[in-house]
């Protein structure tokens, strides 16, 4: 029997906290400077002392414990406080990282009363916040830390002892295709995942990551599930230190995720495909004076498609300070999988051509292996129907295994149409090609027009080829019914500000581009500034939301 069949993700904590005592978390303020450093044993300790502030406070095992704050010791704190109370946490973007307040302060009272939680911890500011957009239910539920940290406690409470299979967490999918889901990650799933995860990125070692590898260094937010399952938890449960920056300080400064990985390794580090790109595009290897990192044991990439040119670029731009291609490990993952479900076992980037017989919509020529199953896990690729179809064909891709999440909160319907047979329906297209996942788009995201599929990202980096952008300016492509000539593709672009000269140039090489290569009509380009295209906490574009924008005609074009 494997050992992660008979633990919790509390004994993971207990047994890290009885582990090497100079095993630490470590996170930086906001600077990305100075740390402030904890161990494995303290965070033990401040867990059950805030699990017991939190039953003086009211909170009951299975509660919902709602935590908004942002990369922190308050933030893991809370969470891991909600964890030993029993309680199942949900962590959510702190205020103000999700745009304006009255937009985040309505998600979060729908949420609140989605999930009917008990507690809200979050700092006073946002709870004034709260309170004055009208989110009374949210505000009225608020426990600061600075509440918890004060509330007196005569002992701590017994430690839960839950089953595997009972849930321990709620995690927010990302909601790039409609509203966020609450995801029931089993105590199975939450320590299994770390241990595939290690598995895959051990193999070309032959031996655990324990024996070669220091720590894990991330940027990635904690209410991501990259950020909790992959860098914390999985820390954690391999008893690794972790240096945490902050989101905000990375997007000002990615230079300084760089110098991290390089300066105690060997580290491990995830990542989206747009932070590579970004640090490709802002980063000069002559800045990162004393960063070797060819520390950098495994450097993961998933969370969104991943484009080969991105990770090319990335590899010469950095090969000055030692980053080694082998280094590159692109995985495919998501939130009802509790994170992992293929990883790229032996290092590098490899790409396929798109099968033969692929509907001639596609735009795209090569994409990228995610890897192979995960350890105990199972992928296929089926029909719409469940029909299991072979070797080169694209179809959707499903999965299966200790990981897979127990049903979304709340949300039987949703649950029914994800989970069939056993098999979870990711909602993703892709092909397996001598047993490793190569995705190809979203079946959700398809623009059908005149009968022909398109991806929609395929018209997206076409157009961030003709632009020159693609790490801090985005381009978005959706389709909206008109009349009698059915579905017209429409593509929104981020651009720095040009005159009406320059926009006009530059739309019409993108036309001609998309035509040329896609063999597709535009039926509008629209320019807004950087920033305007909503995005996923994973930096995923949010089509839906910006498709209902544009079609109620709240986008602040540019020209």
């Amino acid at each position: 029997m494997n050992a992660w069949e008979t633990t919790s993700l509390q004994d993971t904590v207990i047994r890290a906290a009885a582990g090497d005592a100079s095993r630490a978390i470590h996170i930086y303020d906001r600077r990305g400077k100075t740390a402030e450093r904890r161990t494995h044993r303290e965070l033990l300790d401040l867990a059950r002392h805030r699990a017991a502030a939190l039953a003086r406070h009211g909170v009951e095992p299975k509660d919902r414990v709602l935590v908004a704050l942002p990369t922190s010791w308050s933030a893991l704190e809370a969470w891991f406080g909600a964890l030993f109370r029993g309680a199942w946490p949900v962590m959510l973007a702190p205020g103000g990282a999700m745009g304006a307040v009255a937009t985040q302060a309505q998600r979060i009272e729908e949420l609140c009363e989605r999930l009917d939680a008990k507690k809200l911890v979050c700092d006073a500011n946002f709870r004034d916040e709260l309170a004055a957009a009208g989110a009374r239910r949210a505000a009225a539920r608020v426990v600061t830390p600075e509440e918890l940290a004060a509330t007196s406690v005569a002992s701590a409470l017994p430690d839960p002892r839950p089953g595997p299979d009972e849930i321990a967490f709620l995690q927010l999918t990302s909601g790039s295709t409609g509203r966020q889901r609450a995801v029931m990650i089993a105590h199975r799933g939450a320590v299994h995942n770390p241990i595939a995860i290690e598995d895959a990125v051990s193999a070309p070692h032959g031996r655990p990551a324990r024996e070669w590898n220091r720590g894990v260094v991330s940027w990635l937010p904690l209410y991501h599930d990259m950020g909790l399952v992959g860098c914390l938890l999985f820390s954690i449960a391999h008893r690794f230190d972790l240096w945490l920056l902050r989101p905000e300080t990375f997007l000002t400064r990615p230079e300084l995720w760089l110098e991290a990985v390089g300066r105690d390794g060997p580290n491990l580090s995830p990542a989206p495909n747009f932070a590579y790109q970004l640090c490709a595009e802002r980063v000069a290897s002559s800045e990162l004076e004393g960063a070797d990192l060819s520390l950098w044991a495994a450097s993961l990439c998933g969370a969104e498609m991943i484009r080969p040119e991105t990770m090319s670029a990335f590899c010469k731009a950095f090969a000055p300070r030692g980053y080694g291609a082998s280094s590159l490990r692109p995985c495919y993952g998501l939130a009802e999988g509790t994170l992992d479900v293929t990883c790229v076992r032996t290092g590098g980037v490899r790409t396929q051509p798109l099968p033969q017989g692929a509907d001639s919509g596609f735009g795209l020529t090569e994409v990228v292996s995610t890897g192979a199953a995960v350890r105990d896990m199972e992928v296929r690729i089926a029909t719409p129907g469940g029909e299991p179809l072979p070797e080169g064909r694209i179809g959707q891709v499903r999965a299966k295994g200790p990981s897979i999440f127990l049903g979304y909160f709340n949300d039987p319907e949703a649950t029914r149409e994800s989970l069939q047979d056993g098999w979870l329906c990711t909602g993703d297209l892709g092909f397996l090609h001598r047993g490793e996942l190569y995705i190809t788009g979203r079946t959700k995201d398809l623009l059908i027009i005149h009968g022909h599929n398109f991806m929609p990202h395929e018209l997206e980096w076409l157009a961030e080829s003709v632009s020159g952008s693609g790490g801090t300016e985005r381009s978005a492509a959706f389709s909206v019914a008109r009349n009698a000539e059915g579905e017209q593709a429409i593509l929104v672009m981020e651009i720095a500000e040009r005159d009406g000269a320059a926009l006009k140039s530059l739309e019409r090489e993108v036309r001609l581009r998309i035509a040329r290569e896609m063999k597709l009509p535009l039926a509008e380009v629209v320019f807004v500034r950087r920033g305007q295209i909503p995005k996923t906490t994973s930096g995923k574009v949010q089509r839906g939301e910006l498709r209902q924008r544009y079609l109620e005609g709240k986008l602040e074009r540019l020209g």
